[in-house]
């Protein structure tokens, strides 16, 4: 028995003359980051409005008749001057001709007035004739001229009615509308097609009385479309509304900077307006924008992130005073300096002090 305590004393000792196990270096994290900079705080409104031609335009005959012929249909396809319609030529064709006699019995009759004239100036210059007599063939003169004169312009009507029958395209375009068909009579300044141009869409929204002052002609402005989500288009400004229309909203149109074969008039589209504004703190002055997934909630309410120091290589915990959130990213007024490291994944697995590598740097994480 004593034998046997007196190994078990020997072996004690030697195991507590063995060196302790070494102690592990801390653990150093990668961390996903980004380095913030100094920004105005902003807020986007996006308003909804409807896309329109450039160029849409009702056309209609100046002149009344009976349609005698049509020549395109909804959806064609037209140029500049390409020919859509006409009306019945014969009563125009007549006026015509009747303008043309009565300009020229009025030429004949000018013609006769002014020898007549003329004859008569010599003879009162020779006193063969009395002053009257002069007068008379004077005043027939100068009523030829007045006759002649109406009937040019009768004349020059009645050719502006026969061009009028026919009417043509105003530019290169699409039918969108036709209205008439042939034998139908219509009367003058009545609708017959309707058409749309070839030079673009743009988008006519109402914009608030409240951000109306932050836009300017020229401005470029993203617009989205629900029909089509994953296509963004650029849009310039080129029309405001000087005068307010319904709920205090002035008209706005944006003019689309390229075509799309996808986009048809009539469609809903939405124009992103992004403006300065103060932040939820009365905050007006420049900030700092850091993603929200660098974020996060203390115990006691208030909202921290982790700062880099490059020197130690660890994070420090800050509070910062958060305003406004704008595309998954929140305005920071106080807390934060331009140009500081912060860490953006993962902030709930981190803690004050704690090692850390930034993800770029090629580093050995473990000994």
């Amino acid at each position: 028995m004593l034998r046997r305590l007196v190994l078990a004393g020997l072996l004690f000792s030697l195991l507590a003359c063995q060196d302790a196990p070494p102690e592990q270096p801390p653990l150093i994290r990668p961390i996903a980051w980004t380095q913030v900079s100094q920004s105005p705080i902003e807020q986007i409104r996006r308003l909804s409005g409807t896309l329109a031609p450039v160029e849409a335009t009702s056309l209609s005959f100046e002149v009344s008749g009976k349609v005698q012929n049509v020549s395109v249909n909804l959806g064609d396809n037209v140029v500049q001057g390409q020919e859509l319609a006409r009306l019945n030529q014969r009563s125009f064709n007549l006026g015509l001709q009747s303008a043309q006699a009565t300009l020229a019995q009025a030429q004949a009759a000018l013609t006769e007035a002014e020898n007549e004239f003329k004859r008569y100036a010599e003879l009162v210059a020779q006193g063969v004739v009395s002053k009257s007599g002069f007068d008379n063939a004077k005043a027939a003169y100068d009523s030829a001229k007045s006759a002649a004169g109406v009937a040019r312009a009768q004349l020059d009507i009645a050719r502006k009615n026969l061009q009028d029958s026919v009417m043509s395209a105003p530019y290169d375009g699409v039918i969108t509308k036709r209205l008439i068909e042939p034998s139908q009579q219509l009367a003058a300044g009545q609708t017959a097609f309707e058409i749309e141009g070839e030079h673009g869409l743009e988008v006519r929204v109402l914009v608030p009385e409240t951000i109306i002052r932050e836009l300017d002609k020229g401005r470029k402005l993203p617009v989205r479309f629900p029909v089509l989500p994953e296509l963004v288009m650029q849009g310039v400004i080129s029309e405001i509304g000087t005068r307010a229309e319904s709920a205090n909203a002035f008209p706005l149109v944006v003019l689309l900077d390229s075509p799309h074969d996808r986009l048809r008039a009539g469609m809903t589209a939405e124009v992103d307006v992004t403006y300065e504004r103060t932040g939820r703190s009365g905050h007006a002055g420049s900030s700092v924008r850091v993603p929200v997934s660098a974020l996060a909630a203390d115990q006691g309410q208030g909202v921290f992130v982790y700062v880099y120091d490059a020197d130690r290589q660890v994070v420090e915990k800050r509070q910062v005073q958060t305003e406004n959130i704008i595309n998954n990213e929140v305005y920071v007024s106080s807390g934060l300096t331009p140009g500081e490291i912060v860490a953006t994944a993962g902030v709930a697995f981190l803690r004050d002090g704690q090692p850390v590598t930034l993800l770029d740097k090629q580093v050995r994480l473990f000994n």
